[in-house]
């Protein structure tokens, strides 16, 4: 099993946002996170991307050098005390590993790509970490990265709703700017588009409610010190102060031209883009103020380490909300899953399989009937959709595909497609749990209660051997016959199974 963080272990997130990457290394002290080192580059992912999904050199070369510069500073945390995500660019690329694959080689760690949904929780985990709400009061964050807009409303550490829109400072600079032009016609059209954009979701939103609005991220913080420096506020956004920072910056004509009081060069191009942003939030949402905070994602991401190493996993949250919302038959996915982890405890060490694996297979044979709520015919292939494709809170995109793999395999032919979407980084481990997975599932397809008296497994490289109790096994015909024919169906999952019987 992974080893429980211990007092004095060092931990570090990274975020690749679409305009800058960050990284925060702490230390876990005294029951604390304690940070000693922030590093912080501009990189403009969202800059380099362009409309067929693809990135250009210049910016891949960019966030990979960073990246390695990164790495250099971690190189000593071990690797289950270290996460790195990546958000909307990333999520956007037509062909994500062909990044991924030397990204994760220049940071020396693995690169985890998350939903909208999970980035705008582990926002709200960070806001709340940094600044606790009151008992029993609701707050909106307002997140507003380089290529999305995360908005949750949440109540002390639990995010209650939340939503991610495809509009950034980077990519709406980009969008309704073009040329770097400057004018209030284009204001008021690019303010009704993005408007637009909130009005999807803001009645649910006014109707749930809130009694206070905090502002996430560097672009926030920017418009927070611009208002600071030209006297509007001490550093909150109010709908009084916005349309007067938004008139200063449309004086400019150009946005090379802006000069905003307490702007740094660096953010310089892309503010337009975040005022819009939030100045249609601030419409759409009747927002009078909002406050900055100084915590982001990767205080959320730190926060979410802890709770992931100890017995605070949402993970296992939201595995149990599925399985409440499907509908699972508990005590059979009991029983599946006693049996995967049975022979997971007798071939973890020859196959390297860690206590990552050990949760996906738990995971896997929990949910892995969740396809019948939808029909029973194929339902294999039912669950494995809505597990890669739905919002769950706590995984990334690479374990929920992860997860579908196993779930897709665990009956009928393995098709070729069936781990495509796994990272080769994951792949063998991915297939040897869908395996485990697969016989276990079959050991109780007729459902019954009884135990299996012996069981043992044994592996050499790809060859799984599994022993049963000849007597045990001649009273259930069916399954006899279905063993018989199961080493050609698992062959595809480059494992061959030898059968035997005492």
């Amino acid at each position: 099993m992974t080893p429980p963080i211990a007092d004095g272990d060092m931990l570090a997130a990274i975020d690749l946002g679409s305009n800058s990457f960050h990284m925060i290394v702490a230390r876990y002290t005294l029951g604390q996170l304690r940070v000693v080192d922030r590093l912080r580059e501009t990189v403009r992912m969202a800059e380099g991307l362009d409309t067929r999904g693809g990135l250009t050199a210049e910016v891949r070369q960019r966030a990979l050098a960073c990246l390695s510069r990164f790495g250099q500073r971690i190189r000593d945390i071990p690797p289950q005390n270290v996460r790195a995500l990546a958000t909307n660019t990333v999520r956007r690329l037509a062909a994500p590993q062909a990044f991924l694959v030397p990204a994760e080689t220049a940071l020396g760690h693995a690169i985890e790509v998350i939903a909208g949904r999970e980035e705008a929780r582990l926002i709200y985990l960070g806001v709340a970490h940094a600044q606790p709400p009151k008992p029993g009061q609701r707050r909106l964050v307002i997140d507003i990265g380089g290529g999305s807009t995360e908005c949750i409303i949440g109540s002390g550490f639990e995010a209650l709703e939340r939503e991610s829109l495809q509009i950034g400072c980077v990519a709406s600079t980009r969008r309704f700017f073009p040329g770097g032009k400057l004018s209030k016609k284009r204001w008021r059209d690019a303010l009704s588009e993005v408007s637009a954009e909130f009005q999807q979701f803001a009645s649910t939103y006014r109707a749930l409610g809130w009694q206070e609005v905090v502002g996430a991220s560097g672009t926030n913080k920017a418009i927070g010190e611009i208002c600071a420096a030209m006297k509007l506020t001490k550093g909150a956004v109010t709908a009084e102060a916005l349309p007067q920072v938004r008139d200063r910056l449309l004086e400019a004509g150009h946005i090379d031209a802006i000069t905003l009081p307490g702007l740094s060069d660096d953010r310089r191009p892309i503010i337009a883009g975040g005022i819009l942003v939030l100045e249609a939030a601030f419409g759409v949402f009747g927002i009078e103020r909002m406050q900055v905070s100084k915590a982001a994602m990767r205080e959320g991401v730190l926060r979410d380490l802890l709770g992931r190493a100890g017995e605070d996993d949402p993970r296992e949250a939201s595995v149990e909300a599925l399985m409440q919302r499907y509908g699972i038959d508990r005590v059979q996915a009991g029983r599946v899953e006693a049996t995967a982890l049975r022979l997971f405890d007798q071939v973890a060490r020859a196959w390297r399989l860690d206590a990552d694996d050990l949760r996906m297979l738990a995971w896997a044979a929990r949910v892995h009937e969740l396809g019948l709520v939808i029909a029973h015919s194929q339902y294999h292939v039912h669950g494995a959709y809505v597990l890669e494709h739905s919002d769950i809170a706590g995984f990334s995109r690479q374990e929920q595909q992860f997860l579908a793999a196993l779930v897709r395999c665990h009956r009928r032919k393995v098709p070729k497609s069936a781990f495509d979407a796994v990272p080769d980084r994951l792949l063998v481990q991915a297939r040897r749990t869908a395996a485990l997975l697969r016989l276990a599932v079959l050991l109780h397809r007729s459902h019954e209660a009884d135990d299996i008296p012996l069981l043992h497994a044994g592996v050499a490289d790809d060859v799984l051997t599994l022993r049963f109790s000849q007597r045990w096994l001649d009273a259930r015909p069916l399954l006899r016959i279905d063993l018989e024919g199961e080493p050609d169906e698992i062959a595809p999952l480059g494992i061959r199974l030898v059968l035997s019987a005492d």
